[in-house]
């Protein structure tokens, strides 16, 4: 094991074209956890080009070279007698021993119960997006709608990108997992239930009930898929959302631009962890800043008056200060009696304050 580990200490990292991110690594114990492909390597990576190759290790859990056993018994004292003071345990694995160093860091696809100081390293955003791209134009936000927020979207060639993105997802996810999210793929922002999921997949294989509940969840829980409660009832049916809406491009074939504006619009309000819910005729609602967001590319001010006037009770029960549509490129404000209606274009609305 030695070998290896002095292997692995030999090595020079490699790191080129790093983007800078909104997130950072501190000088604390850090957990760096997020989906496949979210930039977690690249972080760590470039956290540890920032000192003294002597000074760190860097070891990939994936490596089936890496006898568990054996690095428990090996890596404590290798890290001593080369006065390593920062030790990185990438796609850390839980039944590796952990000990006392200057600094750990680790990255995992789930939050673990380790108590370190946790990064949740999200997807790109639009204003992240931005910095990956060679320039910036008036293509940038069709960019955005092909790519989506995987920073390794931008080095993979345009006609790879669906088998890359497939082949990752599934080296990444168990068979029933991958079943899960192209099934969910095709029902982006509708209400799903665990049933309804488990009813459309008993006819493409053989699982039960119990099974499929337990790894939807764990679809949840690492952030592939993400949920939308409704206003004040917490027991009814979510509506469904796609982490990014590049999944969908490279799951299934139907296409449903609406929908996929939706989702667009739903990843940037969570990745920024902003509250919101949905109700009846609404896409998102904010209580805190007392604002409803609809998702309309393509709105028409006619089209909206009328779901606004639909919405009047809602908005004045609640004291809705705006009705704020995200648009494609569509920018005007509406006066009408009940509330004020302002229409945003996406990048100016994802680029602003209140995105």
């Amino acid at each position: 094991m030695n070998t290896l580990l002095d292997e692995y200490y030999r090595y020079d990292l490699h790191n080129a074209g790093f983007i800078e991110r909104k997130y950072t690594i501190g000088d604390e114990n850090t957990l760096i956890y997020g989906i496949t492909q979210s930039g977690k390597t690249s972080l760590i990576k470039n956290h540890l080009l920032s000192y003294k190759k002597s000074t760190y290790l860097y070891l990939d859990c994936r490596d089936v070279r890496l006898d568990t056993n054996d690095l428990n018994r090996s890596l404590k004292n290798f890290c001593r007698e080369n006065k390593i003071s920062i030790l990185a345990l990438d796609n850390y694995n839980e039944e590796i021993e952990l000990f006392d160093m200057d600094q750990i860091i680790l990255s995992s696809d789930k939050m673990l119960p380790i108590p370190f100081h946790t990064v949740q390293l999200e997807l790109l955003d639009y204003e992240e997006f931005l910095a990956f791209e060679t320039k910036f134009d008036s293509t940038a936000l069709n960019h955005f709608f092909q790519l989506g927020g995987f920073p390794a979207m931008h080095r993979i060639p345009s006609e790879e990108r669906v088998l890359y993105l497939q082949n990752t997802l599934k080296n990444t996810l168990e068979p029933i997992e991958f079943s899960i999210l192209a099934q969910a793929s095709k029902m982006v922002t509708q209400k799903v239930s665990a049933f309804n999921l488990y009813e459309r997949l008993k006819g493409e294989r053989k699982i039960s009930k119990d099974k499929l509940y337990l790894h939807l969840q764990s679809m949840y829980d690492r952030g592939y898929l993400k949920s939308l409660e409704k206003f004040n009832h917490p027991s009814a049916v979510k509506k469904l959302y796609l982490c990014d809406i590049a999944i969908k491009h490279a799951l299934v074939t139907q296409k449903h631009f609406g929908r996929l504006f939706e989702n667009l619009v739903f990843s940037e309000l969570d990745k920024h962890h902003i509250e919101c819910y949905y109700d009846e005729g609404i896409d998102f609602y904010l209580p805190h800043r007392r604002q409803i967001i609809i998702a309309s590319p393509f709105a028409n001010e006619h089209a909206l008056f009328k779901k606004v006037e639909a919405l009047e009770a809602f908005i004045v029960s609640n004291r809705i200060r705006e009705v704020i549509v995200v648009t494609m490129n569509l920018e005007s404000t509406l006066s009408h009696p009940v509330s004020r209606i302002e229409m945003i274009p996406f990048e100016m609305w994802a680029l602003g304050d209140d995105a």
